[in-house]
């Protein structure tokens, strides 16, 4: 009642105060972020203690450490863009190199053709976790308020509009409720069922409800942001600096709306400590620490560099030879990130504990247009929520010294529904047949399946198989075909000059269709995003686009 209230109060001082109507449609954008403050107010930053294992590690037998099971790390980053990293393009503007993303890389497997599993962000995630298809599961759009996806439909600026489904919206359920079905195999589970300890540390955005969370799929311990993004530090702190994309419906949402909060077991939201990339480096090194005589599962899930941008001033001023504001700070970000995994590298090496542990490195999909900066995923045409392969294409690194050789390069086809299958064949777990991955080591080692590599978002699907590339559009209604042998950037598209192969490609994505589950909630919206240009230089009708589901 108390919360009611207030809320009442403050929409009738904006109602009264600030010249009615229009005023309350300005504020509307406002009322997520204050009711979610009122219903979770958040405390200040407490201590976490990572539950710690024996003092000494078990003798497996009488095996030595290195043949125990191996330890794995799975660090995801948010948003990044292929180019972004130097093992993999020039990072930003040339000027930010990631050395220690890098040397991932260097002592391991590069894949060349790593996939992200969905263009956007949870369906992804829930492909790592679960080693299938999110569409077998229904888990095919990205979860969303409400508010949100009404919201940036209302002011978004560009040639073409997006669409609001209005009468869709009574067959959403709550944003809590929006995640991995219990039913489903997470890696956590499997690997809990092995004896391993199962710690999360970042972004979620799998489900919010105590029964989603990742402490009631399998982590032992979790130390997370339940939704899709957070603040990286209180925009008005003295040490950052931000990036407002005043073009952009998404970031004008974020700003009033986030909280700078993590949550510890499912408990109440907190603050982290300080900026919140170098607070999940610094608590991964600790759980490391607690865990390091026993295996051990840490999904390190960065919320870098995804909106909203945020650089600590240090990392900033580092940079002050990059010109743009906006990509300096998105550069801060990226130093930032390098660093903290570069944190973890060295504690895994101080402890002994480099030569057995998994390390597996990627990103949830490509870099998003709504940021503004033109090359994040260079050399590739398109962006996140797109299936080109700007938008799917992503840095893909593991590496595992026990048993890869260092500075491998591997062209087989790598995607997320590959990491379940990996980590459970490395800690002897059974890799059920609803499993659609396959182990990362065989595909490290050119002995993979000739498999077909699929994408769905609604009336928007590709499929990969055997070099050559389908998608279709329903909205617009549109084909793209390419050789990716011959033409790895899509610039040549041979959609009708290729019949029985564009036939062969489509008959792949209506069988995998037949496969799928029915989506666990609907599409609210349909959004345009151009091909070649950044949101900020979508101002007329004659580039390519896509109108993204979701």
């Amino acid at each position: 009642m108390k919360s009611r209230t207030l809320i009442s109060l403050a929409v009738a001082a904006v109602v009264v105060g600030g010249g009615g109507y229009l005023a309350f449609q300005n504020f509307k954008i406002y009322l997520p972020g204050i009711i979610g403050r009122l219903k979770n107010p958040i405390g200040p930053n407490q201590p976490v203690t990572w539950a710690t294992g024996p003092d000494a590690p078990p003798s497996s037998g009488g095996a030595p450490a290195a043949q125990r099971p191996p330890n794995i790390i799975l660090i995801v980053a948010d948003d990044l863009g292929i180019n972004d990293v130097t093992a993999t393009g020039t990072g930003v503007f040339g000027k930010v190199p990631t050395p220690h993303i890098d040397s991932i890389a260097k002592t391991g497997v590069r894949f060349a053709n790593g996939y992200s599993a969905n263009a956007t962000c949870s369906p992804s995630r829930a492909a790592m976790m679960t080693g299938r298809y999110p569409t077998r599961f229904g888990f095919e759009f990205t979860a969303v308020p409400k508010s949100f996806a009404r919201e940036v439909t209302h002011v978004a600026d560009g040639p073409i509009k997006p669409v609001f489904y209005a009468d869709r919206a009574k067959d959403m359920p709550q944003v809590e409720k929006m995640g991995v079905p219990t039913e489903e195999t997470t890696v956590a589970e499997a690997l809990k069922g092995q004896g391993y300890r199962t710690l999360h540390i970042g972004k979620w955005h799998l489900g919010e409800s105590p029964a989603m969370q990742p402490t009631g799929q399998g982590f032992d311990e979790s130390l997370a942001i339940l939704a899709g993004a957070g603040m990286f530090l209180k925009p008005n702190d003295p040490n950052v600096v931000n990036s407002k994309q005043e073009f952009d419906p998404i970031d004008r949402y974020l700003w009033p709306n986030l909280p700078y909060s993590v949550r510890w077991n499912g408990g109440k939201p907190f603050e982290p400590k300080g900026y919140v990339t170098d607070y999940f480096g610094d608590e991964a090194v600790k759980a490391i620490q607690a865990n390091a005589n026993r295996p051990f599962f840490l999904y390190l899930a960065f919320n870098a560099p995804h909106t909203p941008l945020q650089s600590t001033k240090e990392d900033y001023d580092a940079l002050s030879d990059i010109p743009d504001h906006t990509a300096r700070v998105y550069g801060g970000m990226i130093r930032s990130l390098d660093r903290n995994v570069g944190k973890v590298l060295a504690e895994l090496d101080r402890l002994g504990l480099a030569e057995n542990t998994i390390v597996i490195f990627t990103s949830d999909n490509g870099g998003a247009n709504y940021i503004g900066l033109p090359d994040i995923n260079k050399p590739y045409r398109g962006w996140k929520a797109t299936f080109f392969e700007g938008g799917v294409n992503v840095p893909f690194f593991m590496k595992w010294p026990a048993r890869l050789a260092p500075g491998q390069v591997a062209p087989s086809r790598a995607m997320h529904i590959d990491i379940f299958a990996t980590a459970a064949s490395a800690a002897g777990a059974p890799v059920g047949p609803k499993v659609d991955g396959v182990d990362l080591l065989t595909l490290a080692q050119g002995k993979g399946p000739a498999r077909p590599l699929f994408f769905r978002s609604g009336h928007y699907r590709s499929v990969i198989f055997d070099n050559w590339k389908l998608q279709t559009s329903e909205r617009p209604k549109k084909t793209w075909l390419f050789n990716l042998a011959a033409d790895p950037t899509e610039q040549n598209n041979l959609a009708g000059r290729e019949p029985a192969r564009q036939a062969q490609l489509a008959a792949l994505l209506d069988e995998q269709d037949r496969r799928a589950g029915k989506p666990l909630w609907p599409a609210l919206v349909e959004a345009p995003f151009f091909i070649d240009q950044p949101l900020n230089k979508e101002r007329n009708l004659k580039g390519e686009y896509v109108m993204w589901a979701n």
